[in-house]
C-alpha cells in the first residue's frame, strides 16, 4: 500500500509540474507580445515627432535667400528716383525647388508712400538674362509692363514685379539648386522712391516663411545705385 501512494504522490507532482512549465511559457508570450506593442508605439511615437519636427523647421526657415547685393536703376535728374530695383535670389541651404510663376508666389510691396498686397506680374521663364536692362526689353515683350523705364526714360503705368533668370539650367519658371533669380520690382512714375524713402520687399512662396528685404534709399548720384 505505501509504494503504490507513493507512486501516485510523483505522478501528481509531474502533472503539476507540466501545468506550472505551459502557465510560464504563456506568460513569457503574453511578455514578449506586450513587450513588443509598447516598442512598436514607441517607434511609432517618435517616427510622428520627427516629421512634425522636420515639417516645423521646413515652415520656419525660409525657402530663398539674397544672393548678392541688392541694385537699383536710377533716375539722376531732376530729382532723383528709382525706377527699378533688382533683388537676386537663390534656393536657401538645403532647400527644395521653388515655383515662381505668379500662380504660387506673391510679391507685396511697400514703401513711404504705397502699399500693395501681390505685384507680381510674370516670369521670363526661358534664358538668362545678363542685365537688368534686357531683362526690361524682355518684359516689354513678354506684356508683363507697358514700356521699358531704363532705355525710354519713362516710367512704367503701374508699380509691377518681374522675375529673370541669371542662371537658368532647365528653362521654366521652377527655381533649382544652382540657379540664380532676380525679382524686378518696376516703380510707377508717381511711386518712385527717391533718396531716404524706405522701400519693403516681401517675397512669399508655397512653402516655407516669407523672404523679407527693407532697404533705406541713399542719394541717387548714378545710374547704378547700391542698396546693399
Amino acid at each position: 500500500m505505501k509504494l503504490v501512494r507513493k507512486g501516485h504522490r510523483q505522478s501528481h507532482r509531474g502533472v503539476i509540474g507540466v501545468e506550472s512549465a505551459i502557465v510560464m511559457i504563456a506568460f513569457v508570450i503574453v511578455a514578449a507580445a506586450l513587450a513588443f506593442v509598447v516598442l512598436n508605439m514607441g517607434f511609432s511615437t517618435t517616427q510622428r515627432a520627427k516629421t512634425a519636427i522636420v515639417s516645423s523647421l521646413e515652415e520656419s526657415s525660409s525657402a530663398l535667400e539674397i544672393a548678392g547685393k541688392i541694385t537699383a536703376s536710377g533716375d539722376v535728374s531732376p530729382t532723383g528716383k528709382l525706377n527699378v530695383t533688382a533683388v537676386p535670389v537663390k534656393l536657401a541651404s538645403g532647400g527644395s525647388s521653388v515655383n515662381l510663376g505668379n500662380t504660387t508666389m506673391a510679391v507685396k510691396y511697400f514703401s513711404n508712400t504705397v502699399e500693395y498686397d501681390n505685384i507680381m506680374s510674370g516670369v521670363l521663364s526661358s534664358g538668362t538674362y545678363s542685365n537688368l536692362t534686357t531683362a526690361m526689353t524682355a518684359a516689354v515683350s513678354a506684356g508683363y509692363i507697358n514700356v521699358n523705364p531704363i532705355t525710354s526714360n519713362t516710367a512704367v503705368s503701374e508699380t509691377t514685379a518681374v522675375v529673370y533668370f541669371a542662371v537658368n539650367r532647365n528653362d521654366n519658371s521652377i527655381l533649382d539648386q544652382g540657379e540664380h533669380a532676380i525679382i524686378a520690382v518696376v516703380h510707377a512714375g508717381s511711386e518712385r522712391p527717391q533718396a531716404l524713402d524706405n522701400i519693403k520687399i516681401e517675397v512669399i512662396v508655397p512653402t516655407g516663411s516669407p523672404l523679407t528685404v527693407e532697404r533705406l534709399v541713399p542719394n541717387i548720384t548714378h545710374p547704378i545705385v547700391d542698396l546693399g
